[in-house]
């Protein structure tokens, strides 16, 4: 059974979620201290480096981090980051298979969807969060607000692609959008009091 009380949880924790793509294990744990202290506690790990597990793994060790993993393609991809410490599941897409794994695992699954096909499909396997992904190529807020208006408000999302931190808060206005990602709040070289920085501008976008 889906536990949708434990996905709001993940979801409503911060207005913006990094989405993170790390190429050095060395940057993890100070790139999630970095994210933790200026507020931004829910960290979205892209399985798209060779080292994303054991990203996932230092990032876990930081106080006040929620870490789960992004870019999940399988169920393969779901056990290996569930092993590695992920607390939270994020994939660009929807698969049946990969809903049943989150059932066995127990772990809150946030899929992406990109049209009224995918969301139906979606509530047909008892899902009512997604990812609305990729978020401006998809048609924007306006294509989202239509969406939004057919499902009505049991179905919420988090919005990811293309994202800006000018952008965020229109999105973030939405009452189906219940939080963003984003990959501007690291952007560029890593700099801790940079990205520190970022992260509190972006955690008081919305309370």
């Amino acid at each position: 059974m889906i536990d949708t009380a434990k996905l709001d949880a993940v979801m409503s924790r911060c207005p913006v979620m990094p989405v993170l793509v790390v190429n050095d294990v060395a940057l993890a744990r100070p790139m999630a201290e970095a994210l933790v202290a200026g507020g931004l506690s829910t960290l979205e790990v892209t399985l798209r480096t060779p080292c994303a597990l054991e990203v996932i793994q230092e990032m876990s060790k930081v106080p006040g981090a929620l870490v789960g993993a992004g870019t999940v393609l399988n169920p393969s991809d779901m056990d290996r980051a569930v092993k590695a410490g992920a607390r939270f599941i994020v994939s660009p897409g929807l698969t049946e298979a990969l809903a049943k794994a989150s059932v066995e695992h127990d772990v809150p699954f946030l899929p992406g969807v990109a049209n009224a096909g995918d969301i139906m499909r979606g509530l047909d396997l008892g899902l009512s969060r997604f990812k609305f992904f990729p978020a401006v190529t998809n048609g924007g807020i306006p294509a989202l607000k239509s969406l939004a208006s057919v499902f009505g408000s049991n179905v919420r999302f988090c919005s990811t692609g293309g994202i800006t931190e000018e952008s965020a808060p229109d999105w973030l206005a939405l009452p189906s959008v219940a939080c963003v990602g984003g990959s501007w709040v690291t952007a560029g070289t890593f700099d801790a009091d940079k990205v520190r920085q970022r992260a509190t501008a972006a955690a008081l976008l919305k309370v």
